[in-house]
């Protein structure tokens, strides 16, 4: 199975609290909702193409037991994702937790990255990280994402958790889409080609 990981970032590369000032609190954090002025049509659409791909949710800890609480209250029969959601399976990264409570949920016990690798070892369709920065930061260090989606919102927050901060090897990518949403919202899907590549500029520069 491949498995794609889906953030939502500021410009700033803050991924923390995009639904609303009270999704995500920690560390003081007070600047939540920052998605949301921006969504638009042409978002949920490409969100609902994404989520059309997706065979299994992988997720951590913190973000299934938000999405556990959340989710199963979304009822609307023409919610754009909520049925989907409901009803894929979810596989939980956690030595924490013995059960799920979202159903079907089977917990992946043990050493993260070893468990992660026997489950992509699998036939089956993508395996999606919403959320779960922590988790897709290192799974892509460890080489096991395939592809990133990033949903830029154009807001600098200057505080709040980021994405993609943690110690590990560089990683390359080569865009495959991108696409500009009429609220501004830019979305950029890329493939992991491995480990980011380095070179040296040898033309001549005159800035004066």
């Amino acid at each position: 199975m491949k498995i794609t990981l889906t953030e939502f970032v500021t410009l700033d590369g803050v991924s923390q609290g995009p639904g609303s000032p009270e999704e995500d609190t920690s560390d003081g954090f007070a600047r939540g909702g920052w998605l949301v002025p921006h969504m638009d049509g042409t978002f949920v659409q490409r969100a609902s193409d994404w989520l059309d791909l997706a065979g299994g949710l992988l997720l951590g800890r913190r973000t299934y037991e938000a999405f556990a609480r959340d989710w199963p209250k979304i009822t609307d029969p023409a919610d754009p994702f909520a049925e989907r959601m409901n009803t894929l399976p979810k596989y939980v990264v956690t030595n924490t937790l013995t059960e799920g409570t979202w159903n079907p949920t089977i917990v992946l016990k043990g050493d993260p990255i070893h468990a992660v690798t026997e489950l992509k070892a699998r036939p089956g369709r993508e395996l999606q990280i919403h959320g779960s920065a922590r988790l897709g930061d290192s799974l892509l260090s460890a080489g096991l994402i395939d592809t990133l989606r990033l949903v830029v919102a154009p807001a600098v927050l200057r505080t709040g958790r980021r994405l993609l901060t943690g110690a590990g090897t560089p990683s390359g990518l080569r865009l495959l889409h991108h696409e500009a949403t009429p609220n501004g919202l830019l979305l950029l899907e890329y493939e992991v080609t491995g480990q980011a590549r380095q070179g040296e500029y040898e033309g001549v520069t005159a800035f004066t």
